[in-house]
């Protein structure tokens, strides 16, 4: 039997990506919970009966895994995913570390899986949960109207920054509501986060922050790189889930119709778009969904051959785990066919 470590457990995407192997069936006995630190007799569960124990990841054997997948951070993933490689298990790599490794292909199961096929090293990565939910909707739309150009701005929960930046909003609130003083208590935003939004996610690159720039650069590398990309992000008040608003132009004659019906025939999209009040979907519905929603669509007029819509997921699930344990299956597909 194929045996899984996913690297990372501790963190909401690891969790969610054991999740995903325990409802495909893949037993506890075939899957290997690893977490930086984690002090002897560290457990997680896995389904509704059992528990893992948490192997620490300085010294976890990762011979003893076939694949790999890892959902800690970058840094991290750049110090042990070269160790598990040598070792001899396959890597999806969940976490950016590989994005500038020209050998190593990055996919959207369902948008580009021929691409596992040049996963030379037996390597393969995913991009973030933000350029996954938008592509997802847009690749027959690319196929049939080759899209030019993308305005994006997105609306993230905290959840992109892990526990400690969900707790922070979950304090400030709580601080808020009880008239208490919120003083020093900005350890993990530059700003408040409770009833505010801010307009930063990640380090500055001079004009641009670090997911402005990721999300530009990983949709280049997974469409190809003659589309031109905009993108905004913004941290909202909320724990779980990403919100965007897509701008596309393409170079052909497009029907706004007939990408609605594209869509709505795209696996992992509900099409929910109705024009009263109400009648979308926001981000509060989609916690715990794998679906990636898809409301206000249409016609933009201030260009030639656009449109746009608005496209909410959770961004945990649908957005990174899901298309992790896909993109996993993939390569593990390939290497059965060799």
């Amino acid at each position: 039997m194929v045996k899984y470590a996913v690297v990372g457990v501790q963190e909401s995407i690891g969790h969610e990506i054991m999740s995903f192997l325990d409802e495909d069936g893949i037993k506890a006995a075939d899957v290997l919970a690893v977490d930086v630190n984690a002090p002897l007799g560290t457990m997680v569960s896995y389904g509704e009966d059992d528990e893992l124990d948490v192997h620490n990841l300085e010294s976890f054997d990762f011979s003893k895994a076939d694949i790999a997948i890892f959902a800690t951070t970058p840094e991290v993933a750049k110090r042990y995913i070269p160790k598990a490689h040598k070792a001899g298990a396959k890597v999806v790599d969940a976490t950016g570390a590989t994005f500038e490794d020209t050998d190593i292909p990055m996919i959207i199961a369902g948008v580009n899986d021929d691409l596992v096929a040049s996963a030379a090293k037996g390597m393969v990565s995913i991009p973030s949960a933000a350029v996954t939910q938008m592509l997802i909707p847009l690749k027959s739309v690319h196929d049939k109207y080759k899209i030019k150009r993308l305005v994006v701005s997105c609306y993230v929960s905290t959840s992109i920054y892990g526990k400690e930046a969900m707790d922070e909003l979950f304090n400030q609130t709580r601080k808020i509501f009880m008239n208490e003083s919120l003083v020093d208590d900005q350890k993990f935003f530059n700003k408040q986060i409770a009833f505010n939004i801010i307009p930063q996610v990640g380090e500055f690159i001079g004009d641009e922050t670090s997911y402005e720039w990721a999300l530009n650069a990983e949709t280049k590398k997974v469409l190809g790189g003659d589309v031109k990309v905009h993108a905004n992000f913004a941290v909202v008040p909320a724990f779980i889930g990403s919100a965007q608003y897509v701008n596309v132009e393409c170079a052909e004659d497009i029907d706004v119709d007939d990408v609605r019906t594209q869509m709505k025939h795209t696996d992992g999209v509900v099409v929910f778009d109705k024009k009263v009040d109400g009648g979308y979907v926001s981000l509060a519905d989609v916690q715990g969904e794998d679906s990636i929603y898809i409301s206000r669509l249409r016609q933009d007029v201030s260009v030639e051959n656009g449109i746009s819509f608005w496209c909410v997921s959770d961004n945990l699930r649908a957005g990174m785990a899901k298309n992790a344990f896909a993109v996993t299956k993939l390569l593990l597909k390939k290497h059965t066919q060799h």
